[in-house]
């Protein structure tokens, strides 16, 4: 009886996400921290090349998990990892993280609003989660750079073409997502 009733409460989880998606996230959410890690290091801090090209990567990354884990809740959960290794390894801010969660929150939204409109707008869904996701969450940190410096509102003219920098870099990371997953179709990693 323990073990029927043990194996009806694991099914439903095994059924939905099955551990090779699982790790799947956690090894992209991993890659993409390193990768922004080690390119803002190698492109010697933060100038306008390396912020792109960390911002591309990332969403690149984002666009190709989303691709090979299309699941409702993906995108979340990649937010969530990601945060966690920033929080924990790399010393990040809590304060980014509810601005993530919303971004991430609004992506999934998007993505399955446009997955309700007809069976092939499925196949547009990764990159419209991303877009979403980038816009959201890059808008609301700067609503969360402005509660921290409303007492000296000058300092956000030099914090908001920063973030409109890498969110240039987002929209190109889309644009290489793209051109990744139909490589990644030809090596049949991808479906």
């Amino acid at each position: 009886m323990k073990t029927q009733r043990t194996a009806a409460c694991t099914g439903s989880i095994e059924r939905y996400w099955a551990p090779r998606e699982l790790v799947m996230v956690g090894v992209f959410a991993a890659a993409a921290k390193l990768s922004s890690l080690l390119i803002a290091l190698a492109g010697g801090g933060m100038n306008p090349v390396s912020l792109v090209a960390k911002n591309l990567v990332f969403t690149t990354l984002l666009v190709v998990l989303l691709t090979k884990v299309p699941k409702a809740g993906t995108l979340l959960l990649f937010t969530v990892v990601s945060m966690l290794i920033s929080v924990l390894l790399l010393g990040g801010s809590m304060a980014l993280l509810p601005a993530a969660l919303a971004g991430a929150l609004l992506g999934e939204a998007a993505a399955w609003g446009l997955a309700r409109t007809t069976p092939r707008a499925v196949l547009w869904a990764p990159w419209l989660a991303a877009g979403v996701y980038d816009l959201a969450s890059k808008g609301l940190s700067l609503g969360v750079s402005y509660l921290f410096m409303r007492e000296s509102p000058a300092l956000m003219t030099m914090v908001v073409p920063i973030v409109a920098l890498g969110y240039v870099g987002s929209v190109m990371g889309l644009w290489f997502g793209w051109k990744t997953v139909g490589e990644l179709k030809h090596a049949g990693f991808v479906r």
